[in-house]
């Protein structure tokens, strides 16, 4: 009877912990950590310690921490609380919180029987596979290949496995032997809580090196289109004042004449 009721009071003081976590902070993430090694889950953990703290419980204790919080807004957490989840508590704004989370990911191989999370390709160039068996193997895939300098040569580069594709044992085992690590673990995102506005956010996906090259080409079409249609500002006008002294050179050439 004794320890039924430390029990109890132990759940009680993690919820009531938890619960006070949340009020006096700005943002809760619910993250999935299924599937994730307990030694990434650690070294996730403690580099983002001075940003945010990561909490582990059972499932119940995380529902019944979400109602002890009493507000109207947070209660439909309860959709994304799952097993294998953890709190992410933070004073970063959610977004910032969700682009430090993206970044601890880690590249890891494929499994067969993965469902591919976009295109997978195997790049042309040199390889360190040496002919034999390997040469079939890629040629499964329908990679080109030949030998140079006795070493496996990828012709062409080739989408071998296309999203949202099961990756067989075969793909799986090449992607190894070509050190292509397709996919990243790391505390995956099911919902954003802003506390201060309570505001829930689902779907978000931070991806900052797809964004960055958006931007990049983005600008690179905005530069050349400004550039067409003569429109003047600080990024083209080094460009104008050069047509203009290379017309101004012709000119020239065409009076001495």
């Amino acid at each position: 009877m004794i320890a039924i009721q430390e029990s109890v009071k132990l759940k009680e003081k993690q919820v009531k912990e938890l619960a006070e976590l949340i009020l006096n902070s700005k943002t809760l993430i619910i993250a999935s950590i299924k599937n994730l090694p307990s030694k990434q889950f650690q070294e996730i953990k403690k580099s983002i310690r001075n940003q945010a703290i990561v909490k582990v419980a059972k499932k119940n204790i995380m529902l019944r921490a979400i109602k002890f919080v009493n507000k109207e807004s947070i209660m439909s957490l309860d959709n994304y609380i799952k097993s294998d989840c953890s709190f992410v508590i933070s004073n970063l704004e959610g977004f910032e919180l969700a682009g430090l989370l993206s970044k601890k990911k880690t590249p890891v191989f494929a499994r067969s029987g993965q469902l591919a999370e976009g295109d997978i390709e195997v790049k042309e160039g040199p390889t360190d596979l040496v002919p034999g068996p390997a040469i079939s193997e890629l040629g499964a895939l329908g990679l080109q290949v030949s030998v140079q300098e006795g070493k496996i040569f990828i012709r062409k580069s080739k989408v071998v496995v296309k999203k949202g594709e099961a990756i067989n044992e075969n793909a799986a085992s090449l992607f190894q032997k070509l050190n292509i690590q397709p996919f990243k673990v790391g505390l995956d995102i099911l919902a954003v809580y802003d506390i201060e506005k309570e505001k829930i956010y689902t779907d978000v996906k931070i991806d900052s090196e797809s964004y960055i090259q958006e931007f990049k080409t983005a600008n690179s079409k905005a530069l050349g289109f400004a550039q067409k249609i003569g429109y003047y500002c600080r990024e083209t006008i080094s460009y104008f004042l050069a047509k203009a002294n290379s017309h101004s050179e012709k000119l020239k050439s065409f009076i001495k004449e």
